[in-house]
């Protein structure tokens, strides 16, 4: 089965057919880049610990730390390295999503 991968344009033109206000795709666009790049900057500051982005029926976004590996191993070479600590992004999907996931499907052979 193929993959279906939507572009931000297409996303803009898919939140311009189902609008009632008929605005342009550019405009779409433009919305869409200030939100992901508000979320960036909220999710990128470095004088929270941890950070959370709440959206109600969609999920949550959240910045995490993980803790520092002293014993990890390159699978290529067998070297055992040192991995820091860093920071990561986790999402948990909202319950509208959870629920569509989670419903059994057909196997179509």
């Amino acid at each position: 089965m193929e993959k279906k991968t939507f572009t931000k344009k297409d996303i803009a033109k898919h939140i311009r057919k189902n609008s009632s206000s008929k605005m342009r795709i550019y405009e779409c666009e433009k919305y869409m880049d200030e939100i992901f790049s508000t979320m960036l900057e909220l999710l990128m500051d470095e004088s929270a610990e941890r950070i959370r982005i709440e959206i109600r029926n969609f999920g949550v976004f959240e910045v995490k730390n993980s803790k520092a590996k002293p014993q990890a191993r390159n699978p290529k070479t067998n070297e055992v390295i040192y991995v820091p600590a860093r920071k990561k992004i986790h999402f948990k999907a909202g319950k509208t999503l959870k629920e569509f996931l989670s419903a059994p499907r057909e196997e179509n052979d």
